[in-house]
């Protein structure tokens, strides 16, 4: 299976080890099927919010006395089926995937009211409950619990998160989802309106404002990098390239100069063998 992803969530890829592709793949397809929930398709967003609802009550029936009906009423048994055997197999917890849910709602939310974040405290409690969450799952299944990797593990995800927003400006300042902070904004007087400015009218506020976001992702980044040492085998490789890559999103953030309001930067095949020689030299 190649490696698909739920934001920054590597799945079954070649480097993961055979024993743990079952168990990623639920938990990707669970958290796959709740975004779409909240992202996709032309639901009003109440609708959204009562199909996530029952969502959630399908996830908190696992592992009770009503999971046997709750897989038989279910309206989506192929998740549920598979993460209820993976569940009793690797003792997933249910705290992590309940995060994740809420911060779905939480954009459902957000995007209907064509809202901002207040803070950077406040995105970070979103990025703790919709990032956060996948590191400390995989590290469950890899025995990995120590209070060290776990922050690190924040670290690097949280930082995934905010280049996954910095990447998606383009997509997501037209939908309504607002991740540039007011906080952020004002430090640097930039105004809503000027980040639906055309291309060749950016200012040099904004762009200051764009490379600011970039550097507090790489420094978040680069905090959670003695993971990478913490990580047997194949893990470890495959993390070393995640963060390469969230760090090579990070170069053409800024190579764009503000332009990324415009364009989505990505990284390609021709990025292979810079991604792998930095990843050797971790």
């Amino acid at each position: 299976m190649p490696i698909t992803h739920y934001e920054n969530f590597p799945v079954a890829s070649w480097l993961c080890p055979p024993r743990l592709r079952a168990p990623i793949a639920a938990l990707y397809h669970f958290a796959r099927t709740a975004d779409d929930l909240a992202d996709e398709g032309d639901a009003m967003p109440a609708q959204r919010l009562q199909a996530l609802a029952a969502y959630r009550e399908d996830l908190q029936a696992l592992g009770t006395a009503q999971e046997s009906a709750m897989l038989q009423r279910t309206a989506w048994p192929q998740v549920f089926g598979a993460l209820a055997l993976q569940a009793r197999a690797h003792q997933l917890p249910q705290a992590p995937m309940l995060d994740l849910l809420s911060a779905f709602c939480q954009d459902v939310r957000k995007t209907d009211a064509g809202a901002s974040y207040a803070d950077r405290a406040e995105l970070l409690d979103y990025c703790r409950r919709s990032a956060n969450p996948v590191g400390r799952l995989l590290l469950h299944l890899y025995g990995v619990q120590d209070a060290a990797s776990l922050a690190h593990s924040d670290a690097i995800c949280t930082a995934l998160q905010l280049i996954n927003f910095w990447q998606d400006l383009s997509v997501d300042l037209p939908r309504g989802r607002h991740y540039l902070t007011d906080a952020d904004c004002a430090a640097h007087g930039v105004r809503r309106t000027d980040l639906r400015a055309e291309a060749g009218a950016l200012t040099p506020a904004v762009r200051a404002l764009l490379a600011e976001q970039a550097d507090w992702a790489r420094s978040l980044m680069l905090a959670g990098t003695p993971l990478v040492h913490r990580l047997p085998g194949r893990i470890g490789w495959e993390l070393r390239l995640v963060v390469q890559g969230g760090l090579r999103i990070l170069d053409k953030i800024d190579a764009l100069q503000g332009a990324s309001l415009h364009q989505r930067p990505k990284v390609g095949k021709a990025d292979a063998h810079i991604l792998l020689w930095r990843a050797l030299r971790m």
